[in-house]
């Protein structure tokens, strides 16, 4: 049986158009208001259409010294410029980009997730200290 970890991919998100990459600050005072973006295709542009997308972003955050991983924020991508007429000729395209406010109380790390529908899951991982 497969271990869900042996499908999601990495890489350097400056490289790979599939890579969430991770925005905010290094650092945070404590129960200070955080602010962060997950992007897909920043430095690359991920295709945005009917038959290749991204689904689906995810954020959570790892405690130092937590056993448990906790879910921040999660972002669906439901249009893709489908419609009656046909793949790629509606009116409206979700881009992969969500920014969410967080209280962080304890040094971690923020990972993302994304699902590109033909590519899988992708990941990344950013370290925050708590000042």
């Amino acid at each position: 049986m497969a271990n869900l970890t042996d499908q999601v991919q990495s890489a350097d998100w400056k490289a790979e158009k599939h890579v969430p990459v991770i925005e905010c600050s290094d650092q945070v005072k404590a129960d200070d208001g955080l602010k962060i973006t997950v992007t897909v295709g920043k430095e690359i542009a991920h295709p945005n259409t009917t038959e290749h997308h991204i689904r689906w972003l995810a954020l959570f955050f790892q405690p130092e010294g937590d056993k448990f991983t906790y879910e921040i924020g999660r972002f669906e991508c439901n249009a893709h410029g489908e419609s009656a007429q046909g793949p790629n000729t509606g009116s409206v395209y979700s881009e992969p980009v969500f920014t969410v406010n967080a209280k962080i109380s304890k040094s971690g790390s923020l990972q993302a997730l994304s699902y590109c529908n033909i590519h899988g899951l992708w990941q990344s991982a950013k370290d925050i200290q708590v000042v």
